[in-house]
């Protein structure tokens, strides 16, 4: 026999989540200086293309908040009572006037001069025998009224459950609260059992539709509701709180419901501390809210606020799956629940897929992986745009001219690269046993794999990026990082036979690993030490004298600072003289070890310009002025053609990326 239930897990046609998007976001905001843990904080709460962030959630809840107050009042018990009040007065009156005997007349005196207080009136006419029918019906309707009403507050339905009651009915919502007290009296002491708890639930369970399965969640629901209602009153006007309270001595013409329930009250009190029962509200609406319904609409601006807690994530070690999506969905609709349902999955896949680590000192920092990630994400960007600037062909000859590498990867459509017949064999056994053993072996195009080749030229490659405070303050750190990080990843998945060295020139020049770099805080320090960026320079290509030396600088500063013989940094500005004349020192020694020079200038600034042109017109090298967002292109641009120089490779920029995956992503 199959058996169905509602489905939970949200949209089951939505798309997975996209750690692809959600890194790029995190990567962005950790190179512009922000941790990791609060990025991926703020992904959360600013969301993603496809799903709305835990910020636009609370904001729904707040304004669903404001429009509960502003939509509704608390009279509406009040207003009911003084509709049947006076209905049933007219209807006497009107009894009385056909009436001649001299009892009439008393009567009509003594409704003439009821207090102009509803609850005055009722409890004046407690005793008063009513001649009209219908009048008599209507004061009934009070006492009716009030009872289901007291109750709602305690039992949420029970005003409608209990509209056509009998006698019956009333005796046993009363033997149901005497039971209930009892309970919970002993709850309170500690002795009560689970015996007694489900003998209570066999004989009264019809009144509580949520089913507890405990008395802990007995108490639950029911300290929730009560705590509400108590704060439903606390918001009304004294002059509210008086009427209801000399009406519930008439709610079903029975003083001990009341007592009962206040004795409910005090117990749940007692066991549940911790709700708001002390709270009110301003109501501000024209729309009358009944006892039971008042409670309702509190229970639901309590809920309200435990959800903006929950989305404000604001408590050490707050996680998105702290979000109640029950509560969510009954107060934003389903849709919200799946977006929140989302950014919990989201968080999770990006805290256990190994993007994110936690180090030594408990700090969540980006992992080597998830700097791999960001590279080819950097470097999808970067082919766009190369491809874009030269109008490169949309082929995929990889490598094909050049040596073997010594690494395979899976066949895609295009590659030209010659088969590794071992792989593919072994793929295609492993395959055929698992899919059809005893059938013989099928080749099939997804074992094919292809021998990866790369360009035969090797290069030194040294980049050398300024670290000073004007890149920081002038918007240019974040394009800095995601260029150095895309020409990293560049060389490490596809020329691995090159040699990177990233060195960071600010007050003092130093080689920097990348996820030193990409995390690096902009720091208020003076100086652009360009002499000491290519001492390590030409130190890093004299380590390697049988490879292309490539000098890659990307500055928006003329050099205001060199390292003394003794190590100190001097500083001056305007550039001193002897400034310009060491760093123009260490280029001529580049030039002489053969290095291959392009100078990036970032900004407009005249003398930058002037001091870069002069640079690399000695160096025999060029100069780009890129925008911000052409960067990473130019950089990448620069050392494809710097390396490509005298090789034989003859593909495309496409091709190159291509060869990894990159492009096809």
């Amino acid at each position: 026999m199959s058996r169905y239930r509602r489905y939970e897990g949200g949209d089951p046609l939505a798309p997975p989540v996209d750690l692809r998007e959600a890194l790029d976001a995190i990567g962005e905001d950790v190179m512009a200086g922000t941790s990791p843990e609060r990025a991926l904080r703020e992904l959360l709460r600013q969301g993603t293309r496809s799903r709305v962030g835990l910020d636009e959630l609370a904001r729904r809840v707040a304004e669903r908040r404001r429009e509960l107050l502003a939509k509704h009042s608390l009279g509406g018990t009040l207003e009911e009572v003084r509709r049947l009040l006076d209905e049933a007065v007219l209807a006497e009156r009107k009894q009385l006037a056909r009436d001649l005997d001299d009892d009439a007349r008393f009567a009509e005196v003594r409704m003439e001069n009821l207090p102009p207080s509803p609850a005055q009136a009722v409890s004046e006419l407690a005793d008063y025998d009513w001649r009209s029918g219908d009048a008599r019906q209507k004061y009934e309707q009070i006492k009716d009224l009030l009872g289901r009403e007291l109750l709602d507050q305690r039992f949420a339905g029970m005003k409608q459950a209990l509209e056509n009651a009998t006698p019956e009915d009333r005796e046993r919502v009363e033997a149901m609260v005497r039971d209930l007290t009892d309970l919970l009296a002993a709850h309170a002491r500690g002795d009560d059992t689970t015996e007694q708890f489900e003998r209570f639930m066999a004989e009264h369970g019809e009144f509580f539709p949520e089913n507890p399965q405990s008395v802990d969640e007995l108490v639950d629901a029911l300290a929730a509701r009560a705590a509400a209602a108590q704060r439903m009153l606390a918001s009304m006007t004294p002059e509210q709180r008086a009427e209801l309270a000399e009406l519930s001595a008439q709610a079903f013409g029975s003083p001990g419901l009341m007592d009962g329930l206040d004795r409910l009250d005090d117990l749940l009190r007692g066991v549940r501390p911790g709700e708001d029962w002390d709270g009110s509200e301003r109501f501000s609406g024209e729309q009358g809210l009944g006892l039971g319904d008042g409670t309702g609409v509190l229970q639901d601006v309590a809920q309200l606020d435990a959800l903006s807690d929950q989305l404000a994530q604001a408590h050490p070690g707050a996680r998105v799956d702290d979000v109640d999506l029950d509560a969510l969905a009954r107060q934003l609709g389903d849709e919200a629940a799946v977006d929140a349902r989302a950014l919990a999955e989201l968080e999770r896949a990006l805290r256990d897929s190994g993007y994110l680590t936690r180090a030594a000192d408990g700090t969540l920092r980006l992992s080597p992986r998830a700097m791999r990630e960001l590279g080819r994400s950097l470097l999808r960007d970067v082919a766009g745009r190369l491809s874009t600037r030269q109008g490169a062909r949309d082929v995929r000859a990889a490598g094909a001219a050049g040596e073997q590498s010594g690494a395979t990867r899976p066949w895609e459509f295009g590659d030209t690269e010659p088969w590794d017949v071992t792989r593919t064999m072994t793929n295609a056994l492993t395959r055929t046993a698992a899919e059809a053993p005893g059938d013989g072996i099928h080749l099939d195009i997804r074992d094919v794999e292809v021998v990866e080749t790369e360009a035969r030229t090797r290069a030194a490659v040294a980049l050398l990026v300024d670290t000073s405070f004007s890149m920081a303050m002038d918007g240019r750190w974040v394009p800095m990082k995601r260029t150095a990080l895309a020409l990293h990843q560049l060389i490490r998945s596809r020329f691995r036979g090159d040699h990177l060295e990233l060195i960071g020139f600010g007050r003092h020049a130093e080689v920097m690993e990348i996820e030193q770099l990409t995390a690096l805080d902009a720091m208020w320090e003076k100086g652009t030490n360009l002499h000491h960026a290519l001492l390590l320079a030409n130190r890093h290509f004299r380590r390697h004298p049988h490879e292309q030396p490539v000098l890659l600088v990307v500055t928006d500063g003329e050099p205001t600072s060199h390292l003394e013989p003794g190590g100190e940094v001097f500083f001056d500005y305007p550039p001193h003289p002897r400034t310009i004349a060491l760093a123009v020192r260490e280029l001529d020694g580049a030039a002489r070890l053969g290095a291959q020079t392009t100078f990036f200038r970032l900004g407009e600034d005249p003398g930058l310009a002037r001091f870069v042109d002069s640079m690399a017109k000695r160096a025999g090298g060029k100069v780009v002025a890129p925008e911000l967002g052409d960067l990473g292109a130019a950089v990448v641009g620069s050392y494809l053609g710097s390396r490509s120089a005298g090789s034989e490779y003859g593909g495309s920029y496409r091709d190159l990326f291509g060869g990894r995956g990159f492009w096809a992503g």
